[in-house]
């Protein structure tokens, strides 16, 4: 496709030279599909021409389009349209760009000047509470990015920050201490991140009911939130863990060996998988360690209470926190440990941090610090701020419990499946086992298509009725657009037909064939953005226009009822390859598809 392109405008710059006498750079010239209710499959914008071709818009057009017309075999025709040159392109070279697509897989690297060394740290879950809804979307997110950017070439490590240690565990811990009365996650039926997360939500209500209490005894509400018992114990503990107190650090790894043998069990069951674990308890002495440096250096200073802090004012930021003035340790801490650590294991050209954009200054803040202390690596960091979910009766809350949970999630959309499946009546041949797989594999595939399909910068409301609607722009249309390619390659086996039988005698196409072969030609081009963008949105809109375009070819050209062997075969052809992309495509989303369905 890229090769046509470049042969489209060295012809326009003969045509410019031929019949204006200019020379126009390639640079200058810019094509970009034609829009749909138009003939032409390539459109040049000619308002930019006008200065230095001395003509109107339309007149270069059509001067433009009359001589390609006759000089250039690529061009069969063309309509112009105020400043817009519509290119329609001859069969013979759609034929050609199918010939070259062939001899590629699917699945071939697309070369690109990107990174080539890559981190992409996403989930990063703290064990104090289950996934929810928004680590959906991150873990997506991240996954998809990753494999995006492994399909230009490129090496990337799937990287997990576990937040394993700080006050929001300790506050699980306190009031497991309190209230658990030795309950575990077999005794209580439960996950045990579900368990951890129960802990979590009742050291809240408590907490907030300590608060009330010394509100009605005169106290401010800033000063209550500071001395209520609870978040008393609770600070008490995380300088006890720091300390290596041997019953916190004992009650602090059986309540995190519960919770990822839960993570584990939700990780595997969304299809999302890291190559390297990261914990804070095992980096926040070695951010300690920078913050040392960064004083000894002079870029970090000291406040009287004993605090350390990072004066990033001229960096257009502000005064922060690096150390507390009982030495603990806060986030930013374990992150310029992190950094390192990431850098020493894999020596990254680019670090990508999947979070909410919630954190856009603390990344700022982390990148600026680095500079700071004169890192080679700040400049390699890149934060990949993705907008929240919301839901329609509001923002989720986790310490209050209302968060939707991604395992009753997951649940849900499958059920919601297997319901959809059933009323159709599509069932046949398939085996129990069988079925519950494909359930499992329509659900997630709505689930994660609902999320990956809104552009990650864009802030999402989470409708749950919209995203199990397995019809229209969702991730099921477009599984079931390839099991319907599957079944046109077992009727071929049946009737005995090789898909790679010979075409070479087809010179005329139908329009659904030239604009299904173009849309298939568009998949590298595709890959290239999305990786630049780190959007798979860019990789779910092209799956879901290619689903379409496809099923409008299946319509209007039924292959077995073709009497002409040569365009059967072709037809066959481009089927089998439609349903390879579709499975690149989707792999790419981290979404499965089905042979039959």
């Amino acid at each position: 496709m890229q090769q046509l392109e470049n042969s489209l405008k060295t012809a326009l710059q003969a045509a410019a030279q031929a019949v204006f006498g200019v020379e126009i750079p390639a640079a200058s010239l810019t094509l970009q599909p034609t829009r749909k209710e138009f003939a032409g499959s390539f459109t040049l914008v000619t308002f930019a021409l006008t200065k230095v071709l001395g003509k109107g818009p339309e007149q270069i057009g059509q001067a433009l389009g009359e001589w390609l017309q006759a000089n250039e075999p690529r061009v069969s025709g063309f309509n112009v349209l105020k400043g817009f040159l519509n290119l329609e392109i001859a069969d013979a070279e759609w034929l050609a760009v199918f010939e070259q697509l062939r001899a590629q897989p699917a699945t071939a690297p697309v070369a690109t000047d990107g990174p080539q060394n890559v981190v992409v740290e996403y989930s990063s879950p703290n064990t104090n509470k289950p996934l929810h809804l928004g680590h959906l979307r991150n873990n997506f997110l991240g996954y998809s990015v990753a494999e995006i950017l492994k399909a230009t070439g490129a090496t990337v490590t799937k990287a997990n920050l576990v937040n394993d240690r700080g006050i929001h565990i300790c506050k699980s811990m306190i009031a497991y201490q309190h209230f658990g009365q030795g309950e575990t996650p077999q005794s209580a039926g439960l996950k045990g991140d579900h368990l951890a997360g129960k802990y979590y939500v009742l050291f809240e209500k408590h907490y907030r009911e300590e608060i009330r209490q010394l509100e009605a005894e005169g106290v401010t509400n800033e000063v209550a939130k500071k001395s209520a018992p609870l978040m008393a114990e609770a600070q008490q503990m995380l300088q006890a863990w720091e300390a290596g107190d041997p019953e916190v650090k004992a009650l602090w790894s059986l309540m995190n060996g519960w919770v990822y043998e839960g993570f584990d069990a939700t990780y595997k069951n969304i299809g999302v998988d890291f190559d390297k674990f990261y914990y804070e308890s095992g980096t926040y002495l070695l951010g300690k360690e920078r913050v040392e440096e960064g004083l000894e250096k002079g870029v970090f200073f000291k406040k009287e209470n004993g605090s350390v802090w990072v004066d990033l004012q001229a960096e257009g930021l502000d005064e922060k926190l690096l150390l507390r003035a009982d030495g603990t340790s806060v986030y930013i801490t374990q992150d310029l440990g992190t950094a390192e650590l990431k850098y020493q294991d894999f020596g990254y050209d680019s670090s990508i941090y999947v979070i909410a954009d919630e954190q856009n200054y603390h990344m700022q803040v982390l990148q600026a610090t680095l500079k700071k202390l004169g890192k080679p690596y700040a400049d390699a960091i890149h934060h990949l701020s993705y907008g929240m979910v919301d839901l329609p009766s509001g923002k989720m809350k986790s310490r209050e419990g209302t968060v939707v949970d991604a395992d009753e999630l997951v649940r849900d959309v499958v059920a919601a499946a297997k319901a959809a499946t059933l009323e159709k009546g599509k069932t046949e041949g398939l085996s129990d086992a069988e079925l519950e797989e494909l359930y499992h594999m329509l659900g997630l595939g709505a689930l994660k298509y609902y999320l990956l399909k809104v552009d990650p910068k864009k802030r999402m409301l989470f409708n749950p009725e919209e995203s199990v609607n397995l019809e229209g722009d969702t991730g099921p249309f477009i599984q079931y657009s390839h099991s319907r390619t599957a079944a046109v390659r077992r009727k071929a086996v049946e009737l005995g037909v090789d898909e790679t039988a010979d075409w070479a005698s087809v010179t005329e196409l139908h329009s659904a064939d030239s604009e299904l072969i173009q849309e298939l030609a568009r998949y590298p081009a595709v890959v290239a953005e999305a990786a630049k963008n780190l959007s798979p949105a860019v990789v779910a809109q092209y799956a879901y226009d290619l689903a379409r375009n496809y099923n409008r070819f299946y319509a209007k050209v039924p292959i077995f009822a073709e009497t002409d062997l040569a365009k059967r075969n072709l037809r066959l052809a481009l089927s089998a390859r439609t349903g390879e992309q579709l499975k690149a495509a989707f792999g790419l989303l981290g979404i499965q598809v089905p042979e039959r369905m």
